[in-house]
């Protein structure tokens, strides 16, 4: 568990998508707690060190060691549904633009292939919403507004807050990480499309 975080931070900050000591990745423990990422560690250097566990509420379970002022955001994703196992927050560059060149409250993506790495979605004729949230410093706030669309139970394993970076999950690190990727892949090709339009 921590090895895949640490394995995942290493890999993302190779990738551009956690620059410095930007983002936060979680993993669940059990039905009460989850290990997290301490606050402002370099994605890039990440050791055993520099995690910790909380539980739903965002607590420390560890003296000394400070979460991410966003951990609301993961574990509410865990009381959610038990099935999520992993939640990567990134500060991507495409994720970051796009978010903010996107005027409306969602991103809708359609007609790509790799539309099928998302679970449930089986052709690129689907539609994926995926949402934007205003930036809010206010974590028990912005987590208010994401648990309204939660409740809709929606298809898509992620959300943008503007101007901020993508929150994504899944019910593995290895599923997360692929959601992660192709969400990465599909900011490009709107961005692309977008330039050359």
């Amino acid at each position: 568990m921590a090895q895949s975080l640490i394995e995942a931070g290493h890999f993302l900050y190779q990738q551009g998508w956690s620059p410095a000591t930007s983002s936060n990745y979680s993993h669940r423990i059990n039905s009460e707690q989850a290990l997290l990422t301490v606050s402002g560690k370099h994605k890039g250097q990440l050791t055993a060190d520099d995690l910790l566990a909380v539980n739903w509420q965002g607590v420390s379970l560890e003296a000394g060691k400070k979460p991410s002022a966003e951990t609301l955001l993961h574990t509410q994703l865990y009381q959610w549904k038990p099935e999520v196992m992993a939640v990567l927050h990134t500060h991507s560059v495409n994720a970051t633009v796009l978010s903010r060149l996107e005027q409306g409250e969602q991103l809708v993506l359609q007609g790509y292939e790799l539309q099928k790495a998302f679970q449930g979605i089986t052709t690129h004729e689907s539609t994926l919403y995926l949402p934007i949230f205003e930036n809010n410093q206010t974590i028990p706030e912005l987590a208010q507004q994401v648990a309204a669309w939660l409740a809709t139970d929606p298809i898509c394993p992620g959300y943008l807050i503007r101007g901020h970076g993508l929150y994504t999950w899944g019910t593995s690190m290895q599923e997360t990480l692929r959601h992660l990727e192709a969400f990465e892949f599909l900011f490009a090709c709107e961005l692309k499309l977008r330039s050359l339009r």
